[in-house]
């Protein structure tokens, strides 16, 4: 049997898939369309880990095409889908309104048809903290209301999980829906905050803080969020059920850039903005749910994974 992760060249699909190897005897079709969001390159070394692995197949292809995804399932045995492939970013989500529609609900939309005709045994979506918006009661709750997307991509993060929902309702397929919350590590996406802040850091620039750096983030490592899924595959409880995956511990960006100042050996120079079109003021995970059907609790603290991810991050820039 085989396990199909989309998105498995991103930072979480690849690091989630060096999980998959060496816990599991699984094959592994990784899809990803290795756009240009940012550099490709960067997703091909993601995967230099595992090109070559013989468990491993990495397909080039959009999950939007209904013509590829037919062709995966029908030439490999998948059982399992975990399905992290999307267009991420909640500001670029404003200038891109369609696409990430067209990605993140059509996409999952026709992920979920092709799975659902193969009678796949677990269908994993990632789904983000942003689906609880604005007004939702803090902490985060899965199971009380949600307030309003404050952009396309939480809307669009929305619209997939409701679409897998229905699909678990309608066709019973074994679907679990886990919420990331601000997810870092090594190979951290450019376009993220931490590795905006350390860039700017570690070359003197100054760093563009939006309101103040009051907007607080609950931070989880890139480990734990891998823990999280790797237990969702195995828990049967979980299915039908939306789940947070996050630290319980938010923390303000002001905050997490003092603890990158102490990681890199650098001060910050910061330039004060407006706040930011679309972002939450908070977010933080109540995690009650995670503990009780997946056993899940996060192991590495704020401190120790800055610590990792800016070891990793000049070690990367030395390279450069």
């Amino acid at each position: 049997m085989a396990i199909l992760v989309t998105g498995g060249a991103g930072f979480i699909g690849s690091h989630l898939i060096e999980r998959l190897l060496a816990t599991r005897a699984d094959d592994i079709v990784c899809l990803d369309n290795f756009n240009d969001y940012y550099d490709p390159r960067l997703k091909r070394a993601n995967v230099s880990s595992f090109e070559q692995h013989p468990r491993v197949r990495i397909v080039e292809g959009s999950l939007c095409s209904r013509r590829t995804l037919k062709a995966l399932f029908q030439c490999h045995a998948i059982d399992v889908v975990v399905h992290l492939g999307a267009y991420a970013g909640v500001r670029a989500s404003f200038a891109t309104p369609l696409i990430y529609e067209k990605t993140n609900a059509g996409g999952t939309l026709a992920l979920l048809d092709a799975a659902t005709r193969a009678g796949v045994g677990r269908f994993l979506l990632a789904s983000s903290s942003t689906v609880y918006g604005l007004g939702a009661a803090v902490p985060f709750e899965e199971d009380q209301p949600l307030g309003t997307p404050s952009s396309p991509y939480g809307a669009s993060k929305r619209s997939a999980e409701l679409l897998s929902l229905l699909y678990h309702q309608v066709h019973r397929l074994p679907v679990v829906i886990l919420r990331l919350f601000s997810v870092y590590g090594p190979r951290l996406r450019p376009d993220l905050a931490m590795t905006i802040f350390a860039k700017a850091l570690t070359t003197g620039r100054a760093i563009k803080l939006s309101a103040g750096g009051i907007v607080r983030r609950d931070f989880t490592y890139v480990d734990d969020v891998c823990d999280g899924l790797l237990a969702a595959l195995d828990s049967d409880r979980a299915i039908g059920h939306a789940i947070n995956l996050g630290s319980n511990h938010p923390v303000s960006m002001i905050e997490m850039i003092g603890m990158l100042e102490s990681a890199v050996h650098a001060r910050a120079i910061i330039e004060r903005r407006a706040p930011a079109l679309g972002d939450l003021p908070i977010t933080c995970a109540d995690l009650t749910k995670a503990e009780s059907l997946l056993g899940y609790r996060p192991r590495v603290g704020l401190a120790d994974g800055i610590e990792r991810f800016a070891a990793w991050f000049v070690s990367q820039a030395r390279l450069n």
